[in-house]
Protein backbone atom coordinates (compact mmCIF):
# COMPACT_ATOMS: atom_id res chain seq x y z
CA UNK A 1 0.00 0.00 0.00
CA UNK A 2 2.75 2.36 1.20
CA UNK A 3 4.27 1.69 -2.48
CA UNK A 4 1.33 2.64 -4.05
CA UNK A 5 1.02 5.90 -2.36
CA UNK A 6 4.33 6.92 -3.20
CA UNK A 7 3.83 5.65 -7.08
CA UNK A 8 0.05 7.77 -6.97
CA UNK A 9 2.35 10.92 -5.32
CA UNK A 10 5.34 10.47 -7.75
CA UNK A 11 3.10 10.75 -11.03
CA UNK A 12 1.99 14.72 -10.96
CA UNK A 13 6.29 14.47 -11.17
CA UNK A 14 6.51 12.54 -13.88
CA UNK A 15 3.86 14.46 -15.94
CA UNK A 16 5.79 17.79 -15.37
CA UNK A 17 9.25 15.98 -17.29
CA UNK A 18 6.74 15.41 -20.41
CA UNK A 19 7.05 17.94 -23.19
CA UNK A 20 4.45 20.51 -22.58
CA UNK A 21 3.20 23.96 -24.12
CA UNK A 22 2.94 27.03 -22.10
CA UNK A 23 1.01 29.98 -22.70
CA UNK A 24 2.90 33.51 -21.73
CA UNK A 25 -0.14 35.36 -19.81
CA UNK A 26 -0.13 38.50 -20.71
CA UNK A 27 -1.52 39.95 -17.29
CA UNK A 28 0.80 38.70 -15.44
CA UNK A 29 4.10 39.93 -17.81
CA UNK A 30 6.04 42.75 -18.14
CA UNK A 31 8.68 43.46 -20.90
CA UNK A 32 10.68 45.91 -20.09
CA UNK A 33 13.82 48.41 -21.89
CA UNK A 34 16.30 50.51 -20.53
CA UNK A 35 18.33 53.38 -22.26
CA UNK A 36 20.75 55.96 -21.47
CA UNK A 37 19.56 59.62 -21.50
CA UNK A 38 22.29 62.41 -22.63
CA UNK A 39 24.58 59.28 -20.64
CA UNK A 40 23.64 60.78 -17.32
CA UNK A 41 20.54 58.92 -16.32
CA UNK A 42 18.22 55.74 -17.73
CA UNK A 43 14.52 56.07 -19.47
CA UNK A 44 13.08 53.30 -18.46
CA UNK A 45 9.86 51.83 -20.48
CA UNK A 46 7.58 48.64 -20.95
CA UNK A 47 5.52 47.07 -23.58
CA UNK A 48 2.23 46.52 -21.92
CA UNK A 49 0.98 43.38 -24.25
CA UNK A 50 3.39 40.56 -24.67
CA UNK A 51 2.12 36.83 -25.70
CA UNK A 52 3.32 33.60 -27.04
CA UNK A 53 3.94 30.27 -26.41
CA UNK A 54 6.75 28.35 -24.81
CA UNK A 55 7.77 24.71 -25.56
CA UNK A 56 9.43 23.18 -22.88
CA UNK A 57 11.14 19.63 -22.78
CA UNK A 58 12.96 18.88 -19.47
CA UNK A 59 14.56 16.17 -20.28
CA UNK A 60 16.24 17.52 -23.36
CA UNK A 61 15.97 20.94 -23.15
CA UNK A 62 17.63 21.32 -26.35
CA UNK A 63 13.89 20.59 -27.82
CA UNK A 64 12.47 23.77 -26.31
CA UNK A 65 11.58 26.51 -28.05
CA UNK A 66 10.00 30.00 -27.70
CA UNK A 67 7.60 32.50 -29.92
CA UNK A 68 6.50 35.47 -28.19
CA UNK A 69 4.91 38.76 -29.55
CA UNK A 70 5.11 42.16 -28.29
CA UNK A 71 2.84 45.23 -29.04
CA UNK A 72 4.66 48.47 -29.77
CA UNK A 73 1.20 50.61 -29.44
CA UNK A 74 1.05 49.05 -26.15
CA UNK A 75 4.87 51.24 -25.53
CA UNK A 76 4.56 53.11 -22.14
CA UNK A 77 7.37 55.24 -20.51
CA UNK A 78 4.98 57.13 -18.53
CA UNK A 79 4.99 60.26 -20.75
CA UNK A 80 2.36 60.34 -22.87
CA UNK A 81 4.33 62.81 -25.82
CA UNK A 82 7.08 60.91 -25.52
CA UNK A 83 4.84 56.95 -25.89
CA UNK A 84 3.34 58.90 -28.90
CA UNK A 85 6.78 59.96 -30.47
CA UNK A 86 8.05 56.56 -29.82
CA UNK A 87 5.06 54.81 -31.88
CA UNK A 88 5.13 57.53 -34.57
CA UNK A 89 7.71 57.06 -37.94
CA UNK A 90 10.20 59.01 -35.84
CA UNK A 91 11.06 55.54 -34.19
CA UNK A 92 8.65 52.68 -33.98
CA UNK A 93 6.59 53.21 -36.82
CA UNK A 94 3.95 51.35 -35.11
CA UNK A 95 1.18 51.56 -38.25
CA UNK A 96 3.94 50.34 -39.93
CA UNK A 97 5.69 47.76 -37.47
CA UNK A 98 2.79 47.02 -35.26
CA UNK A 99 4.71 43.97 -33.67
CA UNK A 100 8.02 43.05 -32.13
CA UNK A 101 8.62 39.26 -32.50
CA UNK A 102 11.04 36.67 -31.03
CA UNK A 103 11.44 33.14 -32.48
CA UNK A 104 14.27 30.92 -30.94
CA UNK A 105 16.30 28.67 -32.97
CA UNK A 106 18.40 27.27 -29.61
CA UNK A 107 18.07 26.66 -26.38
CA UNK A 108 20.21 25.40 -24.13
CA UNK A 109 20.54 25.18 -20.44
CA UNK A 110 22.91 27.63 -18.77
CA UNK A 111 23.61 25.99 -15.27
CA UNK A 112 21.04 24.95 -12.77
CA UNK A 113 17.74 26.55 -12.92
CA UNK A 114 19.42 28.53 -15.95
CA UNK A 115 18.66 28.41 -19.72
CA UNK A 116 20.20 30.55 -22.90
CA UNK A 117 18.30 31.11 -25.51
CA UNK A 118 19.21 32.03 -28.94
CA UNK A 119 16.56 33.25 -31.50
CA UNK A 120 15.56 35.62 -33.90
CA UNK A 121 14.65 39.14 -33.13
CA UNK A 122 12.35 41.35 -35.33
CA UNK A 123 11.57 44.85 -35.31
CA UNK A 124 11.00 47.72 -36.81
CA UNK A 125 11.17 45.31 -39.88
CA UNK A 126 14.41 44.37 -39.18
CA UNK A 127 15.38 40.42 -37.79
CA UNK A 128 18.74 40.17 -36.26
CA UNK A 129 20.18 37.15 -33.92
CA UNK A 130 19.63 37.76 -30.40
CA UNK A 131 20.50 35.61 -27.28
CA UNK A 132 18.58 35.21 -24.31
CA UNK A 133 19.83 34.85 -20.59
CA UNK A 134 16.66 33.26 -18.95
CA UNK A 135 16.67 32.82 -14.84
CA UNK A 136 14.22 29.60 -14.79
CA UNK A 137 11.30 28.92 -15.46
CA UNK A 138 10.60 28.16 -11.91
CA UNK A 139 9.07 24.60 -10.17
CA UNK A 140 5.53 24.95 -11.22
CA UNK A 141 2.95 26.24 -8.73
CA UNK A 142 -1.05 25.66 -8.73
CA UNK A 143 -2.93 28.55 -9.32
CA UNK A 144 -6.27 28.83 -7.52
CA UNK A 145 -8.02 27.56 -10.69
CA UNK A 146 -5.70 24.44 -10.78
CA UNK A 147 -3.57 25.75 -13.39
CA UNK A 148 0.08 24.97 -13.33
CA UNK A 149 2.04 28.25 -13.80
CA UNK A 150 5.96 28.77 -13.73
CA UNK A 151 7.77 32.19 -13.87
CA UNK A 152 10.53 33.46 -15.60
CA UNK A 153 13.23 36.22 -16.49
CA UNK A 154 14.57 36.45 -19.71
CA UNK A 155 17.19 39.59 -20.39
CA UNK A 156 19.17 40.53 -23.43
CA UNK A 157 21.13 44.09 -25.00
CA UNK A 158 20.47 45.30 -28.47
CA UNK A 159 21.96 48.32 -30.73
CA UNK A 160 18.37 49.83 -31.45
CA UNK A 161 20.76 51.72 -34.50
CA UNK A 162 21.35 47.81 -35.87
CA UNK A 163 17.10 47.61 -36.02
CA UNK A 164 17.10 50.97 -37.98
CA UNK A 165 15.81 52.76 -35.17
CA UNK A 166 17.30 56.16 -35.79
CA UNK A 167 16.47 59.78 -35.28
CA UNK A 168 17.65 62.43 -37.88
CA UNK A 169 21.74 63.39 -38.16
CA UNK A 170 21.58 66.29 -35.62
CA UNK A 171 20.65 64.28 -32.69
CA UNK A 172 22.36 61.15 -33.74
CA UNK A 173 25.47 63.29 -33.91
CA UNK A 174 24.72 64.08 -30.27
CA UNK A 175 24.50 61.90 -26.89
CA UNK A 176 21.07 62.20 -26.67
CA UNK A 177 19.53 58.74 -26.70
CA UNK A 178 22.00 55.79 -26.11
CA UNK A 179 22.12 52.97 -28.71
CA UNK A 180 22.23 50.09 -26.65
CA UNK A 181 19.15 49.33 -24.88
CA UNK A 182 18.65 47.06 -21.99
CA UNK A 183 15.94 44.47 -22.34
CA UNK A 184 14.13 42.44 -19.69
CA UNK A 185 11.15 40.28 -19.94
CA UNK A 186 8.99 38.96 -16.85
CA UNK A 187 6.98 36.28 -17.56
CA UNK A 188 4.44 33.75 -16.27
CA UNK A 189 3.73 31.12 -18.13
CA UNK A 190 0.57 28.61 -17.82
CA UNK A 191 0.45 25.30 -19.02
CA UNK A 192 -1.71 24.49 -21.68
CA UNK A 193 -3.88 21.26 -21.61
CA UNK A 194 -2.07 18.51 -23.47
CA UNK A 195 -4.03 17.70 -26.89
Amino acid sequence: MKRLVALLALLPLAALAEPGTWKIDPSHTQSMFTVRHLVISSVRGQFQKTTGTVTLDEKDVGKSSVEATIDVNSVDTRVPDRDADLRSPNFFDAATYPEITFKSTKVESAGTGKLKVTGDLTMHGTTKPVVLMVDGPTAPIKDLGGNLRRGLTATTKVSRQEFGLKWNKMVEAGPVVGDEVKIEIEAEIVQQAAK
